[in-house]
C-alpha cells in the first residue's frame, strides 16, 4: 500500500487513461488524457517533446491534477471517480532512455502492448523521445460508485517529501 487510499491505488493500477490537467499561461486549465503510472508514492506520466506545451506549463506552474473519471478505461470490480491534485516536476534530462530505465517497467506491467510500439520505434523515432511527469500528490478526492452529484471523499495527504522535488 502506497500514500493514496486503496480504493484509489486500486484505480491508478488499472486506468489506462487518465486526465492531467494544467494550467497554461493564461491560469486556465487544459486537460490531456495520458496513461498514469504509480508506484506507490509517485505517479508517472510520460509525454513525447514533440508539440507538448504541457511540459512547459507544468515547468512554469507545478500545480495540476490527475483525474480518473471514465469507466471505459479502469478494470476494477466497483467503478468510481478520483481526482489527484499535487506538485509535478518535468524530468527530460534523458529524453532518449530515461523514461525507459525509470517507468518503462510500470508502463509493461499495466499496457504490454507497450512492446510492439517499441519495436516500430525506427518508424517513429521522436514520438519516443519522452520526458516524464512526476506528479506528487497532495490532497485526493474520491466519488464512491463515479456519484459525481454526491460530495467526495477528501484526503489530505502527508507526503514524506513534501512538495515537488
Amino acid at each position: 500500500m502506497g500514500i493514496l487510499p486503496e480504493p484509489i491505488e486500486e484505480l491508478l493500477d488499472t486506468a489506462l487513461v487518465g486526465e492531467l490537467t494544467v494550467l497554461n499561461e493564461r491560469g486556465r486549465p487544459v486537460t490531456h488524457p495520458l496513461i498514469p503510472l504509480y508506484d506507490g508514492e509517485l505517479i508517472y506520466l510520460t509525454s513525447s517533446v514533440l508539440f507538448s506545451r504541457k511540459l512547459e506549463h507544468i515547468k512554469r506552474d507545478p500545480r495540476v491534477s490527475l483525474s480518473i473519471t471514465d469507466p471505459n478505461a479502469v478494470s476494477v470490480e466497483r467503478f468510481r471517480r478520483a481526482t489527484i491534485q499535487g506538485d509535478a516536476r518535468v524530468d527530460d534530462s534523458d529524453l532518449h532512455s530515461g523514461w525507459e530505465e525509470r517507468v518503462l517497467p510500470l508502463w509493461r506491467k499495466k499496457e504490454p502492448a507497450i512492446d510492439f510500439f517499441l519495436g516500430k520505434r525506427v518508424a517513429l523515432p521522436l514520438f519516443f523521445e519522452r520526458a516524464i511527469i512526476e506528479l506528487r500528490p497532495r490532497r485526493a478526492f474520491l466519488w464512491e460508485e463515479g456519484r459525481t452529484d454526491r460530495p467526495p471523499q477528501v484526503f489530505e495527504l502527508a507526503t514524506a517529501g513534501g512538495g515537488a522535488r
